[in-house]
């Protein structure tokens, strides 16, 4: 969607609010030999008592609230009884809303204890850049390929690459909405962006693969190498001055 009202930017920016709220909350609750699924529990907690839907469970019949990830998948994790959380863990985590109308959609990954520091800090801090830096680009009149082309920028200058058949997108109105936002730059794309334009700007770094695989229960998507990758999403409003975060 194009924000054309104060009534429609205060809308995205209320439900932008909660999930950045939710995100915070999950990193902070999590702790090793937990369950996804309880903290799934705990962010429903959130979404049933100020009365939000969880977007993926309203518009995609998604069997939990929050999609929880866990080191050699990359996104769309089940939350389960089965999966236990440990030191050591690369997790992810991505919460979408949905509130009066309006949807926003926001992810991180993080993990647990030193061990997972060692590993994967490096691997976090990259998607958190290269996301950043593509936000840098959402200014009214800049070329939408411009996000791609700094996400991967910033990815390949720390080491890693990016999974290629994985996008942000266009929100507000529906979760997913148009156009595509690529990890990289696809020179043929010609699309420029409007004033108001609501994106969902996420990248995925990977220290392996550039392509995701979808595993066997339909909805988890996997490295298929056994490599990792790491995502970080914000929900913003492109302006004449610059991008405007709604999901800090």
């Amino acid at each position: 969607m194009s924000i054309s009202n104060e009534n429609e930017f205060k809308g995205i920016m209320k439900v932008g609010q909660f999930v950045a709220k939710v995100r915070k909350a999950m990193m902070l609750y999590v702790e090793s030999g937990m369950t996804t699924w309880e903290l799934d529990q705990y962010a429903r907690t959130f979404f049933e008592n100020e009365s939000v839907d969880s977007a993926p469970n309203k518009d995609y019949k998604f069997p939990g609230m929050t999609c929880i990830s866990l080191n050699h998948e990359i996104a769309h994790g089940i939350p389960s009884q089965d999966k236990i959380m440990h030191n050591g863990d690369l997790i992810n985590i991505d919460i979408s809303a949905h509130l009066n109308g309006f949807y926003a959609d926001t992810g991180i990954s993080f993990y647990i204890g030193e061990e997972g520091g060692v590993k994967f800090a490096n691997l976090c801090e990259a998607a958190v850049q290269s996301t950043l830096a593509g936000i840098k680009q959402a200014r009214t009149g800049n070329p939408l390929r411009w996000i791609g082309r700094s996400i991967n920028h910033t990815a390949r200058g720390k080491g890693f690459k990016v999974i290629k058949n994985l996008a942000g997108h266009g929100t507000g109105r529906k979760l997913h909405e148009e156009p595509q936002v690529l990890n990289y730059e696809d020179k043929s794309e010609r699309r420029v962006l409007n004033e108001g334009l609501v994106l969902a700007v996420e990248s995925f770094v990977s220290n392996g693969s550039e392509y995701a695989y979808e595993s066997s229960d339909n909805w988890t998507l996997i490295t298929g190498d056994k490599s990792f990758a790491a995502q970080m999403e914000h929900t913003i409003i492109v302006t004449r001055k610059g991008p405007l975060i709604a999901t800090l």
